[in-house]
């Protein structure tokens, strides 16, 4: 081989601070609509090569529903895999045991809010996941695209692949529905 050097290019730069920035808290939305770890792993990095498989090319400004549109698809596909696979097959259960470490989990969270904020909204918190889990599948989606992730409508339409209405029905439903399961902390 000849003295070629690898170099990244500013796209792939670019791409690499993307994913990194989307990372964690895909890994939160999945593990939301999955209850397990493990499965939200697979899910947000078989996302991650899809989207680049697929959308890396695009501008960089379109990236951000482009790549929730895919979790979304691995998401659905993993809940109708599931589905199926109940008729057919007993629930295995997961051994914590076996998990090695996990580089996603152990990435520093740039949002940290320090141990103090931490501690004092830690009950908040918890009760917030609760109730997300509890909502239906698309109100929530709604919720994490519009809220969490700061999409405006147009972009949270594209990444849910269903018109503008609907996602501001299915946020209004989210929202109704938090209100109330979370009163006492308001």
């Amino acid at each position: 081989m000849s003295g070629r050097v690898n170099v990244v290019t500013t796209d792939e730069r670019t791409l690499d601070q993307f994913l990194k920035h989307v990372e964690r808290r895909a890994l939160r939305m999945a593990e939301m609509a999955t209850g397990q770890r493990d499965e939200a792993l697979d899910l947000v990095q078989e996302a991650m090569f899809g989207f680049v498989r697929h959308y890396a090319s695009k501008p960089a400004t379109e990236w951000m529903p482009l790549f929730y549109r895919v979790l979304d698809s691995r998401l659905n596909d993993w809940h109708r895999r599931r589905t199926v696979r109940g008729r057919w097959m007993a629930v295995w259960t997961h051994n914590a045991d076996d998990d090695e470490a996990d580089e996603i989990a152990q990435a520093p969270d740039t949002n940290d809010p320090g141990p103090l904020l931490r501690l004092a909204g830690n009950e908040a918190g918890q009760a917030l996941e609760t109730a997300l889990t509890r909502l239906p599948p698309r109100q929530r989606q709604a919720f994490l695209l519009r809220v969490w992730e700061g999409l405006d409508v147009a972009a949270t339409a594209q990444a849910m692949q269903c018109s503008q209405g609907s996602v501001k029905t299915h946020l209004s439903r989210a929202l109704a529905s938090l209100r109330g399961q979370l009163e006492e902390f308001a």
